[in-house]
């Protein structure tokens, strides 16, 4: 006989150990999982009979309608990233900021953050800033350290500030989290928690984090003004006056009536995040196309025009024909509506043809090779989620589960020991996986146990602000040495007069103020739950 304890532990350090060592997530995940089911089947101490769920829990997962936002979501900021908007933005910005000391610093969060409420693609993010502003910053006598470390924190504001594919496949686990926590407690009429909630509680603490950004780079300004000089006036363009705010206003507007639109739908409560994913979706594939060619832009300006109509008549009327009374005015306004989906089927059409006939440097169909991508990292995804699903099941199976709950709650300290312990737990993992393993490895096993726990001051803790409080945590992980992916994008992109270890120590302030905005939001829980309260009452 063995102890099935002893097989958890075995086989949540065999996951990690062969995940560090680079076997691919999904198949180290569920094979792992699967390897630990038949010894534990062997030693009578799991029955296999719980795999029958298996099937079962991937049916669940792929009629998800919230996970449909994943695909979408991914597309929206590949396209944005392939129409070069970033590098406009990028270099207006420069121009913009660039005559005050740390200027282009400050560009670069401030595009950072753009660019994460509109694409969310950090790889993409950290690229195009890495090619376009490093060379630059270091050219004009920026410290190598602080450059490095500004490029890659800045490219990773994409995991808090929604719309945010992380903050969807966390309202996802939380939300059955939250139930189970609520059936455990004998509440069989339970609350929810959405991906709605969680844009909205993580909108404030993403803005937090990129002021603690520019803050830094202020007071670092401010101390070595040397190192972050301003560029001349005079090299930074002909262009002044109504021109040069004409030509900013012409690279900010489009990515910012693409945030309104988006963000918008979703925290005034007129589209799901699915629905609002593929709002940005036919969005970015229009701006593509009006960046295209900006001379023909008639069809894609009249597409955006009926599209922003139709998403007004649906705040005023009840566009469906299949009632049993419809007035006038209704049948005026559906008429309307038909009308203008018309107009913005022409302009969709119009952009996707312009899209598919345009080839990127590397002779690629922009479209095509947008379509690839969003097939790629959407399969690694739901691979990836079908692979934690099996390894839930066997650790559950083992006693896991019962195990961290009885260790969680017997801690000194209660509640708030064991949130510090969970939170430092994803902390350290976060230096070796990546975040969709800690997303579907983690939070499926202690979410349900921390939501039911009784907070200090009475009741049980509100699962909106663990949601932020581990996304913020997560964010980390792409920073943290030796495996954080911002860090390896920005390495491949990087001239070859920046070491390895002046882009490791870059990132070191940049982590310790992700932590302090951590224990900000320990202190003043209400930054994450005080807009999704204002909005939706909880």
């Amino acid at each position: 006989m063995i102890d099935p304890l002893l097989l958890c532990l075995l086989m949540f350090v065999a996951a990690c150990g062969l995940l560090t060592a680079g076997f691919p997530v999904a198949f180290t995940l569920a094979g792992t999982a699967l390897g630990f089911a038949l010894i534990g089947s062997a030693f009578d101490v799991f029955s296999l009979s719980l795999l029958t769920a298996f099937p079962q829990s991937i049916f669940g997962t792929m009629t998800n309608e919230t996970l449909v936002a994943v695909p979408l979501f991914v597309f929206m900021g590949v396209m944005l990233e392939r129409s070069r908007i970033a590098e406009e933005l990028l270099d207006n910005m420069g121009r913009l900021f660039g005559s005050v000391p740390g200027g282009l610093a400050f560009s670069v969060c401030i595009v950072g953050a753009l660019l994460a409420a509109s694409t969310g693609i950090v790889g993409a993010t950290v690229v195009t800033m890495g090619l376009m502003s490093l060379p630059t910053m270091v050219k004009r006598g920026y410290n190598k350290r602080l450059a490095c470390g500004t490029i890659a924190a800045s490219g990773t504001l994409g995991q808090i500030i929604p719309p945010s594919i992380v903050l969807v496949l966390l309202g996802d686990q939380l939300s059955v989290a939250y139930q189970n926590a609520q059936f455990s407690m004998g509440i069989f009429a339970p609350d929810t928690v959405s991906v709605n909630d969680l844009f909205a509680g993580a909108l404030l603490p993403g803005f937090m984090l990129v002021g603690l950004y520019i803050v830094y780079q202020i007071i670092y300004v401010f101390l070595h003004p040397a190192e972050a000089p301003a560029i001349p006036q005079e090299e930074l363009g002909e262009l002044s006056g109504f021109a040069f705010w004409g030509q900013v206003i012409h690279a900010l507007a489009p990515p910012v009536l693409l945030i309104v639109a988006v963000l918008g739908s979703i925290l005034i409560g007129l589209a799901s995040p699915t629905e609002a994913a593929g709002v940005g979706a036919i969005g970015a594939t229009m701006l593509a196309g009006y960046k295209r060619d900006e001379r023909r832009a008639g069809p894609i300006l009249i597409g955006v025009v009926c599209m922003a109509g139709l998403l007004l008549l649906t705040s005023f009327y009840d566009l469906r024909s299949q009632r049993s009374v419809v007035s006038v005015e209704e049948w005026v306004a559906i008429g309307a509506a038909v009308v203008l989906t018309l107009g913005l089927a022409w302009g969709v059409v119009m952009a996707l043809w312009r899209t598919f006939t345009w080839r990127d440097e590397n002779r690629e169909r922009v479209l095509g090779a947008v379509c690839q991508s969003t097939m790629a990292i959407s399969a690694m995804v739901f691979t990836i989620i079908i692979g934690a699903r099996m390894f839930s099941i066997v650790f559950i199976g083992l006693g896991g589960a019962d195990f961290i709950e009885e260790f969680l709650t017997a801690l000194p300290g209660g509640t708030l020991a064991a949130i510090l312990l969970v939170m430092l737990v994803m902390f350290v993992m976060g230096f070796f996986l990546d975040f969709l393993e800690i997303v579907f490895i983690v939070v499926p096993i202690v979410a349900p146990i921390l939501l039911q726990m009784e907070m200090p001051g009475g009741g049980t803790m509100s699962p909106v602000w663990l949601g932020i409080m581990m996304a913020v945590n997560l964010q980390t992980s792409f920073l943290t040495p030796p495996f954080g992916f911002a860090l390896f994008y920005l390495r491949g992109v990087a001239p070859p007069d920046i070491r390895t270890t002046d882009i490791y120590r870059g990132i070191v302030p940049f982590v310790c103020i992700q932590v302090f905005a951590l224990v900000l939001l320990w202190f003043l829980p209400d930054v994450a739950t005080w807009l999704p309260l204002k909005l939706y009452g909880h």
